[in-house]
């Protein structure tokens, strides 16, 4: 009869052990739950803050919405500036381009010159 009785208690054990893993499983995940939590709020509470900073330097540079428009202006003459000389050279630029198109040298170049009589043997 003893070995039922240590059967017994052995199997006592077990069925306690089970529900000992069984309560740490619950515990872990409320604890990663809460931990979610907590992160959840640092990560709000960190986000909050670094949106206040941003807004008060956008705000402070309010001031350099003048100077992007004296830029943007600067770079529109400069532009103008530009297709003023464009229209005024264009014509010169092209004359240029033609000329050298159509001029046709019959001359030989002396390098090829050489290279050939060295090919050859002259």
């Amino acid at each position: 009869m003893q070995s039922g009785s240590g059967i017994q208690e052995l199997m006592a054990a077990e069925t306690r052990a089970s529900q000992i893993v069984a309560e740490a499983r619950i515990a872990r995940g409320d604890r990663m739950k809460q931990a979610q939590v907590d992160a959840d709020e640092l990560i709000a509470a960190y986000r909050k803050e670094q949106e206040d900073a941003f807004l008060k330097s956008s705000s402070s540079n309010s001031g350099s919405n003048d100077v992007s428009a004296k830029v943007q202006a600067e770079t529109n003459q400069e532009i103008q500036d530009m297709q003023g000389l464009f229209t005024k050279n264009a014509q010169k630029a092209v004359d240029v381009l033609l000329s050298k198109c159509c001029e046709v040298s019959l001359e030989v170049p002396t390098a090829r010159v050489r290279a050939t009589q060295k090919l050859y043997g002259k």
